[in-house]
This record gives C-alpha cells, structure tokens and sequence, in this order.
C-alpha cells in the first residue's frame, strides 16, 4: 500500500529499547534530527515493557566498574523517582579493586523508568512514534533509501541518512536484505506479583520494592536449566510461534496461581512483549566469541564486564555493529554481532546501552564527514566516547594472574 506522507530525518532509529533510546539521544545530542519507532506505547523494550527490570553487573565483581558512561546515566535515572536495590557498597561510588565481591547490580521499577526515558528523549528533541511498527525497507545496492511504518495514520514512508536498528530482532536489518544469524530462546517467561505477606513486608521496612516477586510461566534459565525436555526453542521471528509462545506461557502463569487463595495474592504486571533473548543478530565485520574474553581490540567501542562470571572482561568492536558493504545501516542492543555465551554477555542492559550509545555516535559522525558508516574514524569516536565516561580499553592489571 502507497504510504500517505513521506518524512524526511537525520537519523531513523527502530526500536525504543534501552539502546534505541541510547542511540536516539546521543544523536540528538550530535544535532541531528532524529526519529524512534516503537511498536510498543512506552520506551525501555525488555527492560520496561518486557519487565526485565534489572541493570546486570556493570562490575568485574572485585569492586572495579567496567561499563560507564550512558549506561551509568541511564542507571541514575532508573534510580531517580522508582525504588531501587543498589547494593549499599556501591551507593557512594565505585568501592575500589578488592574492596568488595559484591556486584555492581540494580533492579528498578520498570513503569517509572520508561517514564523518565519519554522525557529523557523529550528533551533531547528526538520524534517519538509510539505504537508504530516497520512494515518494509527499500534497499538498493548496500543502501537503505527508506523503510515504510505503520501506524493509525496508515503507513509513512520514512527517509533517513542513516538507520540504526535496535529492533531487538534485526527487522530492520533483516527486512533490508542485511545478513543475520539466528538463534532459538529457552521456555522463559515471568510476570509480577504480590500478596500479604510481601505488602507486609514492604510496610515493614518501608521499602516498596519489597512488593513484588517473579510469578514464572516458563522457568528455564539463561543456559537451559528447566527447559521442558522435548520443547523445540523458541523462534522469536516467527509470528506463529510468538503467539503460541504467549498463549502457552500465559496458561502456565494461571495454572500456578489457580489455587490459591484469590484475596491473598495478585499479578500486578505481565509482559507486554516477548521475553526472548537471542533471535537475529547482524552478521558483522566481527561476531564476538566467547575467546575474544580479555582481547584487546583496536575499533574497540567500550569494555563490559560478565554478567555472569567474575574477573572477565571483554571490548566490543566497532566491526559487531557495522557491515562494509552496507553504507548507512548499522546496529546495536541484542542485535550486534556475537555468538554462544559472548551473545549471552553483550545482550543485556548495559552493554546494550553502551553500544546504542555507539551507534547513535558514529551514524551522527558518518553524517558529518560523507562517509560510509564502516569507515568511520576510530579514534574520534573513542575519544568522543571516553569523554562521557566510556572505559574503551580495559586495564591490563585487571586480568587474573591465572589466565595470563
């Protein structure tokens, strides 16, 4: 169908998870005019509408932060008007290396921090299209020269400079033509809940993060565990299998509840998205591995520790966000490239943020100097990175003697 008005940006981001909206506003911050699709009716994606509402270790666990810079500003705000359960070791900074085994980690409330990210991008003068979803990409030789949306206006037809996709699934990147990888998701799904005895409890210490608790459909976890045996995984690009994904987790929520007693308990919050993990991701100059741990990279965008394992510490190349032969799309969030357990490690918030915030830097900069964006200078980028508190290379004497 013809679209009814073609709009003309900057920059395009798709998708207004935490590295849409990352990448969105330091764009903004570069200048440019910027626009966010979101299919959804608020900002944060997994870690708001999807209630996956916690900051993994932005530590190393030995009392060193690793990840800074947007992703320490868009925890503060998470921090700001919500409750939150900062570990008191790092509430007054960072405590030092051997200062502390507790990780750097942070729930939040997922409602007030999409709150905060409206008006966070508000005020940077980013254009907001909620409840919008990308319907098709004209594509010609490695190049985006638009990509058609759909909302109650009918469809628009938006023109861009650059696209950045932080889709979470690649639809961008994969309705282009741009090659992708996928990969199948664990049975997992949580909603929240509360009953008398947690309400007694948040009363009691004043503290009404105390409220909630996981009420789990799908109990698998990150690497397996609980997986019921013979479930194929799940493909989170297949709309026949993302319905099912709900109406089955849906079901099992009910079943575990049912028999309770209904005035002692209730759900205060379901997913309003899929919680899936891994669907697509770019195929990159780089696809991160999980050897790449303690690898120096010279286009390296930042240095993230592992949420799931003390002392190890990677860099992200610039390469897992950028193709050479596509010149004016790059990606970010769930969606860069990594493979494995290195594709466990760069998917969740922080690392997320950071590489949002990359994107949405270098696409202002490729604008800037004319060029393609895979040819963007290093070291300008680094530095205008490191300016904001980005660690781009990690610290040598951090490496564990034993893995030297």
């Amino acid at each position: 169908m013809e679209a009814a008005q073609t709009l003309q940006f900057d920059i395009m981001v798709a998708g207004g998870g935490v590295a849409g909206c990352a990448a969105a506003l330091q764009a903004a911050r570069q200048g440019k005019q910027v626009v966010l699709v979101e299919k959804a009716v608020q900002l944060g994606g997994l870690a708001t509408t999807g209630i996956v509402n916690l900051f993994e270790p932005m530590c190393n666990g030995r009392g060193t932060q690793i990840i800074k810079g947007m992703a320490q500003e868009f925890l503060d705000l998470a921090r700001r008007y919500g409750w939150d359960d900062l570990p008191a070791e790092w509430q007054q900074g960072e405590p030092g290396q051997g200062n502390t085994n507790r990780r750097l980690i942070c729930h939040y409330s997922a409602p007030i921090f999409a709150l905060v990210l409206c008006k966070l991008l508000s005020d940077a003068g980013v254009t907001l299209m909620f409840d919008t979803v990308v319907t098709d990409v004209e594509a010609r030789k490695g190049h985006i020269c638009s990509a058609t949306v759909f909302n109650k206006s009918g469809y628009t037809r938006l023109c861009a400079g650059m696209y950045i996709d932080t889709t979470g699934d690649a639809d961008l990147l994969h309705y282009a033509g741009v090659p992708t990888a996928k990969q199948g998701n664990y049975h997992t799904y949580a909603g929240y809940g509360l009953n008398l005895d947690t309400c007694q409890k948040a009363v009691e210490n004043r503290d009404v993060g105390k409220l909630y608790f996981d009420i789990p459909g799908g109990n698998a976890s990150r690497t397996g565990k609980n997986h019921p045996e013979g479930m194929p995984l799940w493909d989170g690009t297949d709309g026949e299998q993302v319905s099912r994904y709900f109406q089955t987790n849906q079901l099992e929520v009910l079943s575990r509840i049912q028999n309770d007693d209904r005035k002692s308990r209730d759900i205060v919050m379901l997913p309003a998205m899929h919680q899936f993990r891994t669907t697509r991701h770019i195929i990159g100059n780089h696809v991160l591995q999980k050897e790449d741990v303690f690898r120096h990279f010279e286009d390296s965008v930042g240095a993230i520790g592992d949420c799931m394992s003390r002392d190890a510490i990677y860099e992200v190349p610039y390469g897992t966000l950028v193709r050479d032969d596509w010149d004016n799309i790059l990606t970010a969030g769930r969606s860069a490239a990594a493979e494995g357990y290195a594709w466990e490690v760069l998917r969740v918030i922080p690392p997320a943020i950071l590489t949002g915030q990359a994107a949405g830097l270098a696409a202002a900069m490729a604008l800037d100097a004319g060029c393609p964006i895979s040819q963007v200078e290093i070291s300008p980028l680094q530095k205008a990175l490191a300016a904001t508190g980005v660690i781009i290379h990690f610290d040598d004497a951090l490496i564990p003697p034993e893995t030297k």
